[in-house]
């Protein structure tokens, strides 16, 4: 597969997630190697967007304020590193308020297509996530996903039967790429 866009959700693959929620800049701790994978990804020429689930927002744990400083830090730390994300869509809406844009439906990735400007060519497009959200948001878009088992990702294999390629953190997957 030539990737040409990756798709990443946030809380568990890029970031540490915590069953508290990611509150703040400050609690925004990356993943070992996260970063440093997104880098090798955008140097490869691949188109980078994020797609997270924030209802954090819509509970009052935090503000767009603190969401923003969240973002301002991750896009911060991939500059460092030469790089730029290329687009964060996220959907702030509770599990039960049936948004179309919250995973597992896959209304972020429609956004996120909109902003790529073109159609995701599932052959040449990829989500990784750690959630059966994230792969089932995924497959309702036709695209391929990889688990990993960081965040959620471990519990996720414990309680169902998942088919897609898993690995142990979106580092050993890039790694795993020939970029």
């Amino acid at each position: 597969m030539a990737l040409r866009v990756v798709i990443l959700d946030r809380d568990g693959v890029i970031n540490r997630d915590r069953d508290d929620y990611v509150k703040s800049a400050d609690e925004w701790i990356p993943e070992a190697g996260a970063i440093e994978a997104i880098a090798r990804l955008k140097a490869a020429g691949i188109w980078v967007g994020i797609a997270t689930n924030q209802s954090g927002l819509a509970r009052g744990l935090f503000s767009t304020a603190d969401l923003d400083a969240m973002h301002q830090k991750l896009r911060h730390l991939v500059r460092e590193q030469g790089h730029e994300v290329d687009a964060i869509a996220h959907c702030f809406h509770l599990p039960d308020a049936k948004c179309p844009c919250r995973k597992p439906e896959p209304g972020l990735l429609a956004q996120l297509q909109t902003l790529y400007g073109r159609p995701f060519v599932s052959h040449e497009t990829c989500m990784v996530g750690d959630t059966q959200k994230d792969l089932l948001a995924a497959a309702a878009f036709g695209l391929p996903a990889i688990l990993v088992r960081t965040g959620k990702g471990a519990k996720t294999l414990e309680s169902h039967a998942i088919k897609n390629p898993v690995f142990d953190s979106l580092k050993h997957w890039v790694d795993s790429l020939a970029l």
